[in-house]
C-alpha cells in the first residue's frame, strides 16, 4: 500500500495547471481537456476546460481514484509508430490514428510489429511501380508505414534468415483486407520476378479477379467483401524468384447462394453472368437480368455504383484463360452456375400438409436439367420426395413444401461449393511450381471478428478462428518483447497479458460447444433447443466466459477477447449437418462443416507457427463509406477486436520508449552542460539521466539502448521545451534591447537630418516666392498686351470676313440670274427645233406610206396584167410558132424604148437636184429672218426683266442690311464663345499632352514587353526543340540499352546451355556488331548475304536479330549514299543535255537502238534491285516475328516497335522505287522525242558504256532516284490511288501521250533548225578539238620527259582509235557500237593496270630513296675512321640504324595472326589501375587507329573489318566481365570516344578537318569510308556511358539518403524524435554511416578518375549532371516517403547540403553543366519546409516558389510536415486545401515520386586531338613488340 501511495503522489505531480488530459465521452469516446487548477492528492474532482472553452468538473471514481489519461506533447502526435508515444493508452492511440488519417491523409501506421491500415474509401496514388521501387531494398523503419514495407521486410527476412514468412491480414468486412493482400502479392511479383518464362507472377495476380468473382459479394459494410478465408503460399526458388503459388480456402459462406439480406448481393459471378447474357456464347444459358432470378434479387441491390459487371466478366474470363482454363471448361463452368440460378427459380407448391409437388413443365427446371444433363422427371420427383432405408426395406416418402425448398437450396449450395472447390483446384494446378520450392511467403486474408444483431453458425466459426489467431498473435508479441529485453540485458519482469486459452477451451475442448454440437447432430431427434439446454447445463455454472441471455432460452453468450457475442441457436444443427438428398446427387454424404473447418484451422495455425508472422490489421473508419471520415466509436471497437490495444498494453507494461545512446544525446544535448559531455556517450547519458530523473525504476540502461517507462519521454520533452523556452526568452531579451537601441539611434539621426533639410527647404521656398512674384508681373504685362492685340486682330478679321461674304453673295446672285436666262433661251431653242422636226418626220412618213400603198397597188395590177399577157403569149406560141420572130422584133423595140426612158429619167434627176439646191438656199434665208425676229422679241423681254431685277435687288439690299446687323450680333457672341473654347482647348491640350506622354510610356513598355515575350517565346521554342531532340536521343539510347540487355541475356543463356551440356543444332551466335560491320563489299553482295541468311530457318534467334540490325543499318547507309550521289547525277544529266544541243540530227536513227537498250537495262536493274530490297525487308520482318518469344523482341515492346518503324520506312522507300520506274519511262520517252536532233554520233556508245559501268555499283538506282527527286512532287502519292496502281498508269499514259503530241508539233520546227544546228555543232566541235589540243600541249610541256612521251603516245592512240571507229561507224553502226564498247573496256583495264604500275613504281622509288639514304649514312660513318683503301678490304659489321622520326607516317603494321594478341594485350588484359595509369590518355585508341590506318593504306578490307570487329567485341567482353568497376568502365568510355574522334578527324570529311594540321590531313584514310563503323562505335559509347551511370548509381545509392537526409552536417540544428519499435537499420544491424563528406569524396574520386583517363570535358559535364539528378531524385523521393524528415530543421539541413554540392561544382568549374538545375526540385522542397504556412499570402508565395514540384508533391510535403520542437506549428488542413485549389489548373502528371531510372540522352561532341600520330611512343609494358612502326 505504501508503494502504491507513493506512486500516486508522484503521478499527481504531473497533474498541474495547464496539463492536458483525456476524459471519456459518449459521442467521441474520448475528449481532450486542460486542467485549470492543480490537482492535489486526495482531491475528488478535477477542474477542466474543454477545447471548445466549456468549464467542467470531472469527478474521480470513488473506488479506484484513477486519474484520467494524460495527453502526449503535440510534437509526438502523428507519429509513424504508436509505440513512439510517451503515454501509451487507448485515447492516445485513437487520437494519433485520427490525426494521421484525417489531417495528414496517411492510412498506414505502425503499432509495434503490427501495421494498422485504415480504409480511405478512395483511390490513392501510392501503389504504383515507382513506390514499389522506392520501398524495394529499404529497411522497414527507414520509410513511412506502408503495406509495401511489410512485404519488403518479409521478403528480406526470407532471403536473409532462410525462414518462411507469413503476412496475416485481418479486419472487419469492408476494412480493406483483400486489397491489402492483393498489394502485398503485387509487391512480391514486382520485386522478385519469375524464374520461368511462364510469367508466374502474372498468374498469381490473375487469380485475384477469379477468386473475387466466385468468393466476394456486396454486404451492408463492403461492396467487395470476401465471404471466405484464403491463405496463399507464394513459392520462391533459391534465387528468390517466384516459381509458383498455392491457395487454401476456409469456410465459404454457402448460405449466401440462396439467401441475401437487404442491400446485399449474391456472389459477383452470378451478376456478371446476367450482365453478359446478351453475348452469343451465352444464349443457350437462357439467362436474363439479375432481377429475374430469386438467387440474385433478394437483397434489392443488384447494381454496385461504379462497377460494370459486363466488363468484370471480361476480366474474369481473361484471368481464366491466363491460368490455363480453356474455353470449353469455362463454358461448362458457366453452365453449372447458370443452372444454380435456374434451380433457385424452381417453384415448389403444397399438395397437402405432408407432401409437395412441382408444377408440370416448369421452365426453369427444364433449363436446369438441360444444362446439367439430367432428366426432368427424376429431378422433379426427388426434389419433392426422399428415400428412407431400414434394415429390411426402403421407403419413398413425400416431403412438405418447406423441407423440399430446403432440399432444393441445399442442392444449390452443394453444387456451388463443388464448383468453388473445382476452381480453386484448377487455380492451384495452374500456379503449381514446376521446380522444387525453396521457400515461401504466405498471405492470409482472413475474416475479422464479427458481431451483428443476429449472430449464427457462420459468426461462431469466424470468431473461433480469430480467437486462435489472437492467441498466436499475443504469444508472438510477448516473445518479441522478451527477446528484446534479453538482447539488451534488461532485468526481465513477467508481463501480465490477456490469455484467451479459456475461451478456446470453452469452444474446442471435450464437452465444449463444438463437442456438444457434434453429439446433438448424431441424435435421431436432436434439435437446436435440446442442444441449448445441454450448453446451459454444462457451462453456465462452471465457466465465467459462458452466459445465458435473460429473455431467451435459444441463445447463449460467449465472452471473446474482443467483446461479448450473443449467438442464436436456431440453425446450428442444420448448418453443421449440411445434408444433401442422396438421390439428388447419387451420394449420401452427411458433410459436417465443423470437422473439416477445425482440421483446416489446425493446419493453418501449424503453418503460421512454423513461419515468421507479419501482421496487418485493417480498420474500417466509418459505416457510410465516406472518404477520409473517421468515426471514433467504430474505430475503437475494431482496435479492441484486432489486438492493437493489447499490443499497446503489453508494450506499456514494460519499457515502451527506447532510444539509442546517440539518439538520446542528440535530442537532449540541450539539457546538458559542457562539463557533462564526455567522450563516452553511454556514460554521459547515464550521468544526465541520474540528474534529470530521480526514480531509477523509470528507465533502464541496455547494451545499445536506453529503455523508458511510459510517460518519461513526455517528461524529458517538457524539460527540453522549458530549457529551450528559457533560452528563447534570453535571446529575445537581448535581441529586443539591441533592436530598440538601434531604433532610437536611427530616430535621432533621422530627426537631425529632418531639421537640416527643413530649414534648407524653408530658405529655398522664400527665394522661390520672390522669384515667382517678379516673374508674375512680367508675365501679366506681356499677357495683357497679347490679349489686346489678339482682340484687335479678331475684330479686323471678322470685318474682312463679313465684307467678303457679302460681296461674294451679291456677285453670285447676279451670275445666277444671267445663267438662268441663258439656259432658258437655249432650252426653248432646242425644244422648238425638236417639235418642228417631229412634225416634219410624221408628214414624211405619211407621204412615204401613201406612195408605197399606191405603188404597190399599181405593181399588183401590172403584175396581173403581165401574167395574163404571158399566158396569152404562150398560147399564141403554141398556136403560132411563126410569131416568134415578130416577138423578138418587139422585144428589141422594147429594149430601145427602155434605153430612151433611162436617158430621160437621168435628165429628170439632174433637174430635181438643181431644184433641191435652190429650195435649200431659200430655207436658209427664211431661218435667218426668223432669228432676227426672235432676237427683237428677246430684247423687249430683257428690258422688262431688268426692271424686275432692279426692284428685287432693292429688296435684297434691305434684307442684307438686316442680316448684317444679325451677323454682327452673332460675331460678338461667337467671339465670346471662341474665347471660352480657346481656354477649354488649352486645358484639353494639356490633358492630351499628359495622355500622350502616358501613351508613349505605355508603348515603350509594351514594346519592351513584346521584346521580352518574343525572347521568352524563342527561348521556349528552343527549349522545346532541345527537349524533342533529347527525347529522340533518349528513345534511341533506350533501344540500344534494350539491345545490349538482349545480347547479355543471350550470352547468359548460351553459358547455361554450355554448362548443362544440352546441344542445340544450328545455334551459332553471330555478334551484332560483326553482322552489322561484316564487310565493306558492294550493295548487291550485302543484300545477297542477308537474303541467304534469311533463308536458313535453323539459325538461332540472336543471329537473326543481329542480321536484322545489320540489314537495317546497311539499308539506311545505302539510302544516304543514294541521296548524296543524286546531285552528281543531276550535274551529269545537265552535261548530257548540253552535249545533246551539240548533236547532229542525222545520227538520230543510228543511236535509237542504243538508247532503247540503255532504257531497258536501267529498268531491269531497277526491278532487280527493288525485288532484292523488298525480299530482304520481308525476311527481316519475318525474322522479327519469329523471335516473338523473347522478352525485348516481342511484338509491342519498345525495341520491336522502333525496328518495325524503321523497316516500314525502308519498305516505303522500296515502293517509291517502283514509282520511279514509271516516272522514268515517261521522262525518257519525252526526252527521246524532244532531243532527237541533239544527239552526237558517239552518244549511243557512251550510253552503253555507262550502262555497263553502272551495273556493279548500283549507280542505275541512283540515276533513277535523281530523276525522281527532280521531277516528282514531294507531296503527291498518286501510285496509291488504288490497289493496283491502274489510275497512276493511266495518268502516266496520258502524260506520255501529251509529250508525244508536243514532240510531233515541235518536230516540224526542229527540221528547219537542223541545218543551223549541224553547222553550229561542227564549229563547236572544232573549237573543242582546238582547245583540247592546246591543253594537251600545255600539260605535256609541264610533264617530265618520260611522262611527256607516255602522254603523247596515249593521246595518239586515242586519236587513232577514234578515227578507226569513225571509219567503222560510217560502214556498219552495229559493229561500230560493239567495237567501241570493247575498245573502251580494254582502255579502262589498261588504265587500271597502268595506275597499279605507277603505284608500284612510286613505292619502289620511295624504298630506293630510303635505302640510298641508309647507304649514304653507312658510308659517311665509315669514311670518318678509315682510309679509302681500308674500306674496300675490311669487313663491315652490320649496324641497326633506327629510322628518323620524320620518316614515320603514324601507322603501325602487324601480321594477321597477331591480331588476337593485339586485342588481348591492349584491351582484355589491360588494367586501368595498373599500367594504364601512366599512359597517355587515350593511348589504346591511338594505337588501334594507327593499326587501322596501315590496313587502310595497304587497301586490306578484310584486315580493317576483322580489326574493328575484334576491337568492339573485346570492349564489350571486358565491360561484361568488369562492368561493375568504375575505373574500367570510365577508361574504356574515354578510349572509345577517342577512337571515334580519330575516325572522324582522319576520315577526310572537310567538316572534321578544320582543326587539323597539314601533317594530320596527310594521315587521313584514303581507301575506306568507315561512316557505318562510326555509328556502331557511337552506339557502343552510348552503352558504355549507360553502364558508367549504372555503376555510379550503385556506388552512390547507399550514400545518398544517409548523407543528404539523415546525417547532421550542422550539429545541433535538428534533434531526433523517438522512433518507436521500428528503429532504423532494424533489418541490417551494422550498415555503416555515410556523411555528406562521403558523397563529396566519392564525386571527387569519380571526377579525378575521368580526368585522368582523358574523358572529354563535355562528356564529364553530362556525367556530373546525371550524378546530381540521381542525388536529387533519391533524396526527394525519400523525403516524400518519410514523415520524420519533413521538418523545418531538416529543410535547413538539406539546403546546407545542397550548398556544399554547389560549392563542389564551383571548385570543379562545372556550374554551367546543368547539374545545379537538377537539384531544383529538392531545393524547392527544402524551402517549402521552411517557409511560413498560414495565410493566403503564404499560399500564393508557395505556389509561385515551387514551380518545379508537382501538386501531389507539394501537398504530400505539407501533409508530412512534422514539428520537431514545440515552437513549430502543424500545417492546417484548410491551408492545404487552399494550396490544392490554387494549383488545380496546373497541367502536370499525377506522379508522386521522381523517376530515378531516368538517364539523360548523351551526346559526343567532336573533340579533335592535337597529338601527332608520328610522335606517339609505345611503352614496353604493353607487350606490343610485334607492332612495326611504318
Amino acid at each position: 500500500m505504501l508503494v502504491q501511495t507513493v506512486g500516486k503522489v508522484k503521478s499527481s505531480m504531473k497533474f498541474k495547471c495547464f496539463a492536458r488530459v483525456w476524459i471519456p465521452d459518449a459521442e467521441e469516446v474520448w475528449k481532450s481537456a486542460e486542467l485549470t487548477k492543480n490537482y492535489k492528492h486526495g482531491d475528488k474532482l478535477l477542474h477542466l476546460t474543454l477545447e471548445d472553452g466549456t468549464n467542467i468538473e470531472y469527478n474521480l471514481d470513488e473506488k479506484t481514484k484513477n486519474l484520467p489519461h494524460l495527453r502526449n506533447p503535440d510534437i509526438l502526435v502523428g507519429e509513424n509508430d504508436l509505440t513512439a508515444l510517451s503515454y501509451l493508452h487507448e485515447p492516445a492511440v485513437l487520437h494519433n490514428l485520427k490525426v494521421r488519417f484525417t489531417d495528414s491523409k496517411l492510412i498506414y501506421t505502425y503499432c509495434g510489429i503490427v501495421l494498422v491500415a485504415i480504409n480511405p474509401y478512395e483511390n490513392l496514388p501510392i501503389y504504383g511501380s515507382d513506390i514499389i521501387n522506392a520501398y524495394s531494398g529499404q529497411n522497414m523503419g527507414d520509410m513511412d508505414p506502408h503495406i509495401f514495407a511489410v512485404a519488403e521486410e518479409a521478403y528480406k527476412q526470407m532471403a536473409r534468415d532462410e525462414r518462411n514468412q507469413s503476412i496475416i491480414v485481418s479486419g472487419e468486412s469492408g476494412a480493406g483486407k483483400t486489397v491489402s493482400a492483393k498489394y502485398a502479392m503485387r509487391y512480391f511479383a514486382t520485386v522478385s520476378g519469375a524464374a520461368t518464362e511462364a510469367n508466374v507472377e502474372e498468374k498469381v495476380l490473375a487469380s485475384n479477379p477469379i477468386m473475387e468473382a466466385i468468393g466476394n459479394a456486396k454486404t451492408t459494410r463492403n461492396d467487395n467483401s470476401s465471404r471466405f478465408g484464403k491463405y496463399i503460399e507464394i513459392g520462391f526458388d533459391k534465387r528468390y524468384r517466384i516459381i509458383g503459388a498455392n491457395m487454401r480456402t476456409y469456410l465459404l459462406e454457402k448460405s449466401r447462394v440462396v439467401f441475401q439480406a437487404d442491400e446485399e448481393r449474391n456472389y459477383h459471378i452470378f451478376y456478371q453472368l446476367c450482365a453478359s447474357s446478351h453475348l452469343p456464347e451465352f444464349k443457350n444459358l437462357k439467362l436474363g437480368g439479375a432481377d429475374d432470378f430469386h438467387c440474385t434479387n433478394q437483397g434489392g441491390s443488384p447494381v454496385i455504383d461504379g462497377v460494370d459487371d459486363s466488363k468484370e466478366m471480361s476480366t474474369t474470363r481473361n484471368a481464366f484463360s491466363l491460368l490455363g482454363i480453356n474455353e470449353q471448361n469455362q463454358m461448362g463452368l458457366f453452365q453449372v452456375l447458370a443452372a444454380i440460378l435456374h434451380l433457385g427459380n424452381v417453384e415448389i407448391k403444397d399438395r397437402d400438409s405432408d407432401s409437395s409437388a412441382i408444377p408440370p413443365n416448369n421452365r426453369h427446371l427444364q433449363v436446369f436439367c438441360e444444362l446439367m444433363g439430367v432428366t426432368y422427371q427424376d429431378m422433379s420427383h426427388w426434389l419433392c420426395h426422399k428415400k428412407l432405408k431400414t434394415a429390411q426395406e426402403t421407403y419413398i416418402k413425400p416431403i412438405p413444401r418447406m423441407q423440399a425448398s430446403n432440399a432444393r437450396d441445399a442442392l444449390a449450395k452443394h453444387i456451388y461449393a463443388k464448383v468453388f472447390s473445382w476452381i480453386v483446384d484448377h487455380v492451384n494446378q495452374s500456379l503449381r511450381a514446376s521446380v522444387k520450392q525453396h521457400s515461401f511467403i504466405g498471405v492470409l486474408d482472413i475474416y475479422g471478428f464479427e458481431t451483428f444483431e443476429v449472430n449464427s453458425f457462420e459468426q461462431f466459426c469466424i470468431n473461433y478462428a480469430n480467437e486462435k489467431l489472437q492467441q498466436q498473435f499475443n504469444m508472438h508479441v510477448f516473445k518479441l518483447e522478451q527477446e528484446e529485453y534479453l538482447k539488451e540485458q534488461i532485468p526481465w519482469t513477467l508481463i501480465d497479458f490477456y490469455d484467451n486459452q479459456p475461451c478456446i477451451n470453452l469452444i474446442e475442448a471435450k464437452m465444449g460447444v463444438l463437442d456438444l454440437l457434434d453429439e446433438e447432430c448424431k441424435m435421431p431427434k436432436g434439435s437446436d433447443d435440446s442442444w441449448a439446454q445441454k450448453l446451459y447445463n454444462t457451462h453456465l455454472k462452471t465457466c465465467t466466459l459462458f452466459e445465458k441471455p435473460r429473455m431467451s432460452n435459444k441463445a447463449f453468450i460467449i465472452q471473446h477477447f474482443a467483446d461479448k457475442v450473443e449467438y442464436q441457436c436456431e440453425g446450428f444443427l442444420e448448418k453443421n449437418k449440411d445434408t444433401v438428398n442422396e438421390e439428388q446427387i447419387n451420394v449420401l454424404k452427411a458433410s459436417k462443416v465443423r470437422v473439416p473447418f477445425r482440421n483446416s484451422l489446425a493446419m493453418l495455425m501449424e503453418t503460421l507457427n512454423a513461419t515468421t508472422p507479419h501482421y496487418v490489421r485493417c480498420i474500417k473508419p466509418n459505416d457510410l463509406k465516406f472518404p477520409f471520415t473517421f468515426d471514433p466509436k467504430r474505430a475503437v471497437q475494431q482496435l479492441r477486436a484486432c489486438g492493437v490495444l493489447e499490443t499497446i498494453r503489453i508494450s506499456a507494461a514494460g519499457f515502451p520508449s527506447r532510444w539509442t545512446y546517440q539518439e538520446f544525446f542528440s535530442r537532449y544535448r540541450v539539457l546538458m552542460k559542457q562539463k557533462d559531455v564526455l567522450s563516452d556517450r553511454r556514460l554521459t547519458c547515464r550521468n544526465v539521466l541520474e540528474k534529470l530523473v530521480q526514480d531509477q525504476d523509470k528507465y533502464q540502461f541496455g547494451k545499445t539502448k536506453i529503455f523508458f517507462r511510459a510517460g518519461q519521454v513526455a517528461y524529458l520533452e517538457k524539460l527540453r521545451a522549458d530549457k529551450l523556452r528559457q533560452a528563447c526568452v534570453r535571446i529575445q531579451k537581448t535581441i529586443r534591447c539591441w533592436l530598440v537601441r538601434k531604433k532610437y539611434l536611427r530616430k535621432k539621426h533621422a530627426a537631425m537630418t529632418i531639421q537640416r533639410y527643413t530649414r534648407g527647404h524653408q530658405a529655398r521656398c522664400l527665394v522661390k516666392f520672390m522669384r515667382r512674384t517678379r516673374a508674375a508681373i512680367v508675365i501679366q504685362k506681356f499677357q495683357r498686351m497679347y490679349v489686346q492685340r489678339k482682340l484687335y486682330r479678331q475684330k479686323q478679321a471678322a470685318a474682312l470676313v463679313m465684307q467678303t461674304i457679302l460681296r461674294a453673295y451679291m456677285a453670285r446672285q447676279k451670275y445666277q440670274g444671267l445663267l438662268r436666262n441663258h439656259k432658258a433661251v437655249f432650252i426653248q431653242k432646242h425644244v422648238r427645233g425638236w417639235l418642228a422636226r417631229q412634225r416634219y418626220k410624221r408628214s414624211l412618213r405619211a407621204i412615204v406610206y401613201l406612195q408605197c400603198c399606191i405603188r404597190r397597188m399599181k405593181a399588183k395590177k401590172e403584175l396581173k396584167k403581165l401574167k395574163i399577157e404571158a399566158r396569152s403569149v404562150e398560147h399564141f406560141k403554141k398556136l403560132n410558132v411563126g410569131m416568134e420572130n415578130k416577138i423578138m422584133q418587139l422585144q428589141r423595140k422594147i429594149d430601145e424604148q427602155t434605153k430612151d426612158n433611162r436617158l430621160i429619167s437621168e435628165r429628170l434627176n439632174g433637174l430635181e437636184t438643181s431644184h433641191a439646191l435652190e429650195s435649200e438656199k431659200l430655207k436658209i434665208e427664211v431661218s435667218k429672218l426668223k432669228g432676227i425676229e426672235e432676237e427683237a422679241k428677246n430684247n423687249a423681254n430683257r428690258v422688262t426683266s431688268l426692271l424686275e431685277e432692279l426692284e428685287r435687288l432693292r429688296k435684297d439690299l434691305t434684307t442684307t442690311q438686316k442680316e448684317k446687323k444679325t451677323i454682327e450680333d452673332w460675331a460678338t457672341k461667337y467671339r465670346d464663345e471662341m474665347e471660352q473654347m480657346v481656354a477649354e482647348l488649352k486645358e484639353e491640350n494639356g490633358l492630351l499632352k499628359t495622355e500622350k506622354n502616358d501613351l508613349n510610356r505605355m508603348i515603350k513598355e509594351q514594346s519592351q514587353q513584346m521584346t521580352e515575350k518574343m525572347a521568352r517565346a524563342l527561348a521556349e521554342e528552343t527549349h522545346q526543340l532541345e527537349s524533342d531532340l533529347n527525347e529522340e536521343r533518349s528513345r534511341y539510347q533506350n533501344l540500344l540499352t534494350e539491345h545490349l540487355r538482349l545480347e547479355e541475356r543471350y550470352d547468359d543463356l548460351k553459358e547455361e546451355i554450355t554448362l548443362s551440356n544440352v546441344p542445340k543444332a544450328g545455334h551459332r551466335r553471330t555478334d551484332s556488331t560483326h553482322s552489322s560491320n561484316g564487310s565493306e563489299c558492294t550493295y548487291n553482295s550485302e543484300f545477297a548475304e542477308s537474303e541467304e541468311s534469311s533463308r536458313h530457318g535453323e539459325v538461332s534467334g540472336d543471329v537473326t536479330r543481329g542480321m536484322d540490325t545489320s540489314l537495317t543499318l546497311k539499308l539506311q547507309k545505302r539510302v544516304t549514299e543514294l541521296e548524296q550521289e543524286k546531285s552528281s547525277l543531276r550535274n551529269e544529266l545537265e552535261n548530257r543535255e548540253e552535249q545533246f544541243q551539240r548533236a547532229r540530227a542525222r545520227e538520230h536513227r543510228k543511236s535509237r537502238g542504243a538508247e532503247l537498250e540503255y532504257e531497258s537495262l536501267k529498268r531491269q536493274e531497277l526491278d532487280s534491285e527493288n525485288k532484292k530490297l523488298k525480299h530482304d525487308l520481308t525476311a527481316m520482318r519475318q525474322s522479327l516475328l519469329g523471335n516473338a518469344g523473347a522478352e525485348a523482341g516481342a511484338p509491342g515492346s519498345a525495341p520491336y516497335k522502333v525496328l518495325v518503324d524503321q523497316l516500314n520506312t525502308l519498305c516505303e522507300e522500296l515502293e517509291v522505287r517502283k514509282e520511279e520506274v514509271l516516272i522514268l519511262r515517261s521522262q525518257l520517252v519525252s526526252q527521246k522525242e524532244a532531243m532527237q536532233h541533239k544527239e552526237t554520233m558517239t552518244e549511243p556508245l557512251h550510253y552503253a558504256e555507262d550502262v555497263h559501268n553502272m551495273k556493279d555499283s548500283g549507280a542505275i538506282t541512283q540515276a533513277y532516284l535523281s530523276l525522281k527527286e527532280t521531277n516528282r512532287s514531294p507531296t503527291a502519292d498518286f501510285h496509291r490511288l488504288n490497289e493496283d496502281g491502274e489510275l497512276w498508269l493511266v495518268y502516266e499514259g496520258l502524260k506520255e501521250t501529251n509529250r508525244l503530241l508536243e514532240g510531233q508539233m515541235q518536230q516540224q520546227r526542229r527540221s528547219y533548225d537542223n541545218d543551223v544546228e549541224v553547222l553550229r555543232g561542227e564549229l563547236q566541235s572544232l573549237k573543242e578539238e582546238n582547245n583540247r589540243q592546246q591543253q594537251l600541249l600545255a600539260q605535256n610541256l609541264q610533264l617530265p620527259p618520260e611522262a611527256r612521251i607516255e602522254a603523247s603516245l596515249q593521246h595518239e592512240i586515242t586519236r587513232l582509235t577514234n578515227e578507226n571507229l569513225e571509219m567503222l561507224r560510217t560502214e556498219d553502226p552495229t559493229e561500230y557500237r560493239t567495237a567501241k564498247l570493247n575498245i573502251l573496256r580494254r582502255m579502262v583495264d589498261l588504265m587500271e593496270q597502268l595506275e597499279k604500275q605507277d603505284k608500284t613504281i612510286r613505292k619502289l622509288k620511295k624504298q630506293l630513296k630510303v635505302f640510298s639514304k641508309k647507304i649514304g649514312e653507312m658510308g659517311a660513318g665509315q669514311g670518318e675512321s678509315v682510309s679509302p683503301g681500308q674500306m674496300v678490304e675490311e669487313t663491315v659489321r652490320p649496324v641497326n640504324i633506327p629510322r628518323r622520326e620524320k620518316d614515320f607516317q603514324g601507322m603501325l603494321e602487324y601480321k594477321q595472326e597477331d591480331e588476337l594478341k593485339l586485342v588481348k594485350n591492349l584491351i582484355l588484359e589491360l588494367k586501368p589501375r595498373g599500367v594504364a595509369v601512366n599512359l597517355i590518355p587515350g593511348l589504346p585508341a591511338y594505337i588501334l587507329f594507327m593499326c587501322l590506318r596501315h590496313a587502310d593504306y595497304v587497301n586490306d578490307d578484310q584486315k580493317v573489318r576483322t580489326l574493328l570487329t575484334s576491337t568492339i567485341n573485346s570492349i564489350k567482353k571486358i565491360l561484361k566481365k568488369r562492368g561493375d568497376d568504375f575505373e574500367t568502365v570510365s577508361f574504356w568510355l574515354s578510349n572509345t570516344c577517342r577512337f571515334l574522334h580519330c575516325l572522324k578527324q582522319y576520315s577526310g570529311d572537310e567538316s572534321f578537318m578544320k582543326h587539323n594540321t597539314p601533317k594530320q590531313n596527310e594521315h587521313c584514310l584514303s581507301n575506306f569510308d568507315l561512316a557505318e563503323y562510326r555509328q556502331v562505335l557511337s552506339d557502343l559509347a552510348i552503352q558504355i556511358y549507360q553502364q558508367l551511370i549504372k555503376c555510379m548509381e550503385n556506388i552512390l545509392q547507399p550514400m545518398i539518403v544517409s548523407g543528404m537526409l539523415e546525417h547532421e552536417t550542422i550539429q545541433g540544428v535538428s534533434g531526433v524524435k523517438p522512433t518507436g519499435l521500428r528503429k532504423r537499420t532494424s533489418s541490417i544491424a551494422d550498415e555503416g554511416t555515410y556523411t555528406l563528406e562521403s558523397i563529396l569524396r566519392q564525386l571527387s574520386a569519380f571526377h579525378s578518375t575521368m580526368c585522368q583517363h582523358g574523358t572529354d570535358p563535355e562528356l564529364i559535364k553530362q556525367v556530373v549532371k546525371q550524378q546530381f539528378y540521381i542525388i536529387g531524385a533519391v533524396t526527394l523521393n525519400n523525403l516524400l516517403l518519410r514523415k520524420d524528415m519533413c521538418s523545418w530543421s531538416k529543410g535547413m539541413q538539406i539546403r546546407y547540403n545542397v550548398s556544399q554540392l554547389e560549392e563542389w561544382l564551383r571548385d570543379k568549374s562545372l556550374m554551367m553543366c546543368g547539374a545545379k538545375e537538377t537539384l531544383e526540385p529538392l531545393i524547392q522542397a527544402a524551402q517549402l519546409l521552411q517557409v511560413k504556412k498560414k495565410t493566403d499570402e503564404d499560399a500564393e508565395a508557395i505556389c509561385s516558389l515551387c514551380n518545379c514540384l508537382s501538386t501531389a508533391q507539394i501537398v504530400k510535403v505539407l501533409n508530412l510536415y512534422t514539428p520537431v520542437n514545440e515552437f513549430e506549428e502543424r500545417v492546417s488542413v484548410a491551408f492545404i486545401r487552399t494550396i490544392q485549389t490554387r494549383l488545380r489548373d496546373r497541367c502536370e502528371t499525377p506522379q508522386l515520386l521522381m523517376d530515378t531510372k531516368v538517364i539523360y540522352p548523351v551526346t559526343f561532341p567532336f573533340n579533335p586531338s592535337s597529338l601527332a600520330l608520328e610522335s606517339i611512343q609505345i611503352p614496353g609494358s604493353l607487350n606490343l613488340g610485334f607492332l612495326t612502326r611504318v
